[in-house]
C-alpha cells in the first residue's frame, strides 16, 4: 500500500506513471505543502518478487536535487514513513535527475533566509541526515552523478554506496572558506579513517568512482558502456541498477537478524571493543526468540530456502 504525505490536513494526490523501474511500478507521491503541490521525493514500493525493497528518490531536476526546505521536509516524512512500515526490508535513496545525485543545501534559498531561518533549516537538515543514518533497514545509496558537499554527506548517512560510471564526489566546502557542516567529517573519518580524510577535505579534491572503491568510500563501481560520449546521458541510472542487485542480495535474508546485525555494527565503531560485543550479544538475543531462527533452521534440515516473515 502505498501512503501520500500532507504537511497540512488535506488529500495528498497520487499518480501513477506506466513505466517500471526494476520491476515494480513507478508511483509518485506528491505531497502537499502550504506553498503549491510538488514530487520533490517519491517513494516506490517494489511488488512480485522485489517486494520488500523501497526505492526513494530526490527530484528537483531544476535545482539540481538542492536540499531546500520543502524538500527536506517531504523527505523526513518518508523516512518517518519507511521507519514505521515493518514490510520494509532494503531502502535505496536515488536520484532521478541525469548527471547529479545531490547538489547540496540550496544556496540560493539560503541567501533569502534571516540568521534564524538558517539555523532552523540547518538542524532540519541535520536531522534528516541522522534520521537516514539511524533507519533500522539497510540503506544504499545509488550514485549515479554528482554527489559534492551535502550531497556526498547526505550518501555518508547510508550503509552502503553504490558508484555509477559518472559518480563525481567530494567535500569541496575548504574551497568556499567553511568546512563540511553536515557530519561529513565524522562519518567520512569513521569510514576511511583521518588521515584520508584530512587530505580530502583540506585539498577539497573531487574524485571518480574508482578513487572512492579504493578509498573504501564505495562498496561496489558500476563499468561505463562502451561509446560513451559526455553527452551521453543513456548511463544515468546505472548505479541504481547495480544497487537493486544488492538489494535482491540482502532480500532473502532474515530481516530481524539484518535490523540487529546492522545495530551491532554501527555500535561496533563508537564504542571500545568490550562495550562492542556487549551490544552485538545483545542483539544476538533478539535474533533467539524469533519464528525466522526456527524458519531457517528447519530450511536448513530440509534442504530448501528459507521464507523468513520478519517474526
Amino acid at each position: 500500500m502505498l501512503r501520500s504525505f500532507v504537511s497540512r490536513p488535506t488529500l495528498g494526490r497520487i499518480s501513477l506513471s506506466p513505466r517500471t523501474v526494476g520491476g515494480a511500478l513507478s508511483i509518485h507521491c506528491k505531497w502537499v505543502t502550504t506553498e503549491a503541490v510538488n514530487n520533490e521525493v517519491q517513494l516506490v514500493r517494489h511488488t512480485g518478487a522485489d517486494q520488500g525493497i523501497l526505492t526513494l528518490s530526490l527530484h528537483r531536476p531544476k535545482a539540481k536535487n538542492a536540499l531546500s526546505r520543502s524538500l527536506v521536509s517531504d523527505f523526513r516524512k518518508a523516512l518517518e514513513e519507511i521507519r514505521n512500515d515493518r514490510e520494509a526490508r532494503v531502502v535505496i535513496l536515488r536520484s532521478t535527475v541525469p548527471g547529479v545525485f545531490c547538489a547540496g543545501a540550496d544556496l540560493k534559498e539560503r541567501a533569502t533566509m534571516s540568521p534564524a531561518e538558517v539555523e532552523q533549516f540547518l538542524y532540519s537538515m541535520k536531522m534528516s541526515f541522522k534520521e537516514l543514518e539511524s533507519l533500522p533497514q539497510p540503506t544504499i545509496a545509488a550514485l549515479d552523478g554528482a554527489a559534492l558537499g551535502g550531497g556526498f554527506e547526505l550518501s555518508l548517512c547510508c550503509d552502503l554506496r553504490i558508484a555509477g560510471p559518472r559518480a563525481i564526489l567530494g567535500l569541496p566546502e575548504t574551497s568556499l572558506a567553511i568546512i563540511p557542516g553536515a557530519g561529513g567529517t565524522l562519518r567520512l573519518t569513521r569510514l576511511i579513517g583521518s588521515s584520508q580524510t584530512k587530505a580530502l577535505v583540506f585539498t577539497g579534491r573531487r574524485f571518480g568512482p574508482y578513487p572512492a572503491l579504493s578509498m573504501g568510500i564505495v562498496n561496489d563501481v558500476v563499468e561505463p558502456v562502451e561509446c560513451m560520449d559526455e553527452k551521453n546521458t543513456e548511463e544515468h541510472g546505472l548505479g541504481y541498477e547495480r544497487a537493486l542487485e544488492w538489494a535482491r542480495e540482502i532480500l532473502p535474508n532474515g530481516p530481524i537478524a539484518v535490523r540487529m546485525a546492522k545495530r551491532s555494527i554501527d555500535h561496533a565503531s563508537s564504542v571500545d571493543p568490550a562495550t562492542g560485543l556487549d551490544v552485538e550479544q545483545l542483539c544476538y538475543a533478539q535474533v533467539i526468540p524469533t519464528e525466522d531462527r526456527l524458519e531457517g533452521l528447519r530450511a536448513f534440515k530440509e534442504k530448501r530456502k528459507p521464507v523468513y516473515k520478519g517474526r
